[in-house]
């Protein structure tokens, strides 16, 4: 959503969390996410038609599914995460693959200021292009975080969220692949 463009705030952690949150809920995998002016592209396979009666039952049908979600839909998917999440409950679902690896990405977004976002995953395997802000030439960076470098950033999570303890650390520095 480029309302980023050009504001100190950036939140793509939060926005990657809801919209991998619905990626969960939908089944979805194989996805890639293009950051457009209205919000996002999301594309990924997902299994549709699948079904189980006293006959017979159905793997379904896998299907390349694309829709665009505005910043209206992203608001209601960060909105129905944060219900879910609020309820402190031991009965609320955990975050499911997706949630948990687009938020540790979308912090390391955050620490990029891009103007403009592509990432798409495989195996849960991700590559991230990001335009910085401050780019000289016009150059993308591109990270590639593995499976192990997601796992290790979800686990290094709750250390991330208090504030490092010298000025400039950067928590997202390391444990991936970063070319420019």
């Amino acid at each position: 959503m480029r309302i980023y463009e050009g504001s100190p705030r950036q939140d793509f952690e939060e926005v990657f969390r809801a919209i991998g949150g619905y990626l969960d809920t939908r089944g979805m995998r194989d996805v890639l996410i293009l950051e457009i002016p209205e919000g996002f592209v999301v594309q990924g396979l997902s299994v549709v038609g699948n079904s189980s009666s006293v006959w017979s039952e159905t793997m379904g049908t896998i299907v390349k599914m694309t829709n665009t979600y505005t910043e209206n839909d992203v608001t209601r998917f960060m909105e129905a995460g944060v219900a879910r999440r609020g309820t402190g409950k031991p009965t609320t679902p955990s975050a499911g693959p997706y949630e948990r690896a687009l938020r540790v990405i979308g912090r390391w977004i955050d620490e990029q200021k891009p103007r403009d976002v592509f990432l798409f995953e495989q195996e849960g395997s991700y590559v991230v292009r990001v335009l910085p802000q401050g780019s000289t030439g016009g150059r993308h960076l591109l990270a590639e975080f593995t499976a192990s470098d997601i796992a290790n950033l979800v686990v290094r999570g709750p250390a991330m969220r208090v504030t490092p303890s010298r000025t400039g650390d950067s928590l997202f520095r390391t444990g991936h692949n970063q070319r420019r």
